[in-house]
């Protein structure tokens, strides 16, 4: 099985990731399509040279090794997506032979989250079109980054029926620390995740939001409502 979780920043997609590469069976890959983003769209982002050095940066030669059997003799992998990583002329037909499912967190959060770390997000930033548009191509499960952390037993066990993947409860925790499969983004990104061996508690109410950030949420809230109506 060839899981693609597509979700947007700040979303939990890192503790997914260590979710499924805490499993025996599973091979872990974590934002395949980021360098070759940064490199098509000459954007600033956090750490963009050592990314750019260590990761394949060719759109085309990333999607012939997604379309290659499992490695390292694993039945299954697990990749970790971003939907706005898909740039324009970007393959994407290999999706067609994944298990598409499809991260979401209320956009508040995600802004609240994601200012913290870079300034001045914009709705290409944060994702929500462009996943929205992805799960019209490939859809998938939904499943809502608040409920994961409200009872991630409960929400896992119920990913795992939709997909038809058995249960594993050793995707409840991990050693805490950096993965061998992290993307070279990591310092900057996963601190919190890096301190954790689980999946943080329930989240509190929503970030009230202001001025830029309040105009984003206004913009990404009606992609987030269509997604959370097919919530699992």
């Amino acid at each position: 099985m060839k899981i693609a979780m597509w979700s947007g920043p700040r979303n939990l997609s890192t503790a997914m990731l260590y979710a499924f590469g805490n499993r025996e069976e599973f091979v872990a890959w974590d934002e395949p399509f980021y360098a070759p983003y940064l490199k098509a769209t000459g954007i600033s982002h956090p750490m963009r040279d050592e990314v750019l050095s260590a990761h394949e940066t060719d759109a085309n030669l990333v999607a012939d090794r997604i379309r290659q059997d499992v490695p390292d003799g694993k039945k299954h992998i697990y990749m970790k997506h971003m939907g706005f990583h898909m740039c324009d002329g970007f393959p994407l037909d290999w999706a067609s032979d994944c298990v598409n499912v499809h991260l979401i967190r209320h956009p508040a959060r995600v802004i609240a989250s994601y200012s913290a770390k870079r300034m001045n997000p914009t709705l290409q930033d944060i994702g929500f079109q462009q996943q929205t548009e992805i799960f019209d191509r490939f859809p998938g499960p939904v499943i809502d980054s608040y409920d994961i952390r409200e009872n991630p037993e409960r929400m896992l066990k119920k990913l795992c029926e939709t997909i038809g993947l058995d249960w594993d409860s050793r995707m409840l925790s991990w050693p805490a620390g950096p993965k061998p499969f992290d993307g070279a983004w990591a310092p900057h990104w996963y601190k919190s995740v890096h301190d954790s061996n689980g999946f943080a508690g329930k989240e509190g109410d929503l970030p009230v939001l202001s001025g830029q950030s309040a105009t984003l949420l206004e913009q990404a809230l009606p992609f987030y409502r269509r997604l959370e109506a097919k919530k699992l």
